[in-house]
């Protein structure tokens, strides 16, 4: 185990090495998930665009998809396992860039950020790619938006790989939730029929 953490130091070290005054600003603005806000816009009007009505349980199995994310890895694995961002480890400091003397909180195993956005990226793709061929861009963001988490220095690779992991069960059990909500809204409006 000690290799595998020392191992995810050194490849936190390299990754976080690319840095410059244009992608320090870069990477700081883009880890904020508000900026993101017109793709979620964008996505929610793909949606309803697409499934109509249904687009309400689609929603709620987006939500559902984020509650757990959010909850397995700031809720419960962060406090259980107690890992110091890599940002307020002791050993590394004056190693890891950081950026406008940011350091998150003070435990970083597992990513919320990188399970919420695999988690939205697996969820949206799932209901959007029957319709746009290019939708497994998504993805390409999720690896971005991840990506900037280790070049603030407040996640270990380790920390996002496990997030990513817990980010993509939870949006496949969103997907489930959602066409279990769409199959039951379908059923009664049979019945009733």
């Amino acid at each position: 185990m000690n290799e595998i953490i020392e191992l995810d130091k050194k490849l936190l070290l390299y990754l976080n090495g690319f840095h410059n005054s244009f992608w320090d600003r870069v990477m700081y603005s883009c880890t904020d998930t508000f900026i993101w806000l017109p793709l979620y816009l964008f996505l929610i009007f793909l949606i309803f665009k697409k499934y109509k009505v249904n687009g309400w349980y689609i929603l709620a199995g987006a939500a559902l998809t984020i509650l757990l994310a959010d909850q397995v890895t700031g809720s419960l694995m962060k406090p259980f396992f107690a890992r110091l961002r890599p940002s307020r480890e002791p050993s590394l400091q004056g190693l890891v860039h950081l950026v406008n003397h940011y350091t998150g909180g003070l435990y970083g195993f597992a990513s919320s950020h990188a399970a919420n956005t695999f988690g939205t990226a697996l969820f949206i793709w799932l209901w959007l790619k029957p319709f746009y061929r290019y939708s497994f861009l998504i993805f390409f963001w999720a690896v971005f938006m991840t990506y900037t988490r280790i070049y603030l220095g407040v996640h270990y690779p380790g920390d996002i790989l496990a997030g990513s992991m817990i980010g993509i069960l939870s949006g496949w059990l969103g997907f489930q939730f959602s066409a279990w909500l769409i199959n039951r809204a379908k059923k009664k409006l049979t019945s009733a029929a």
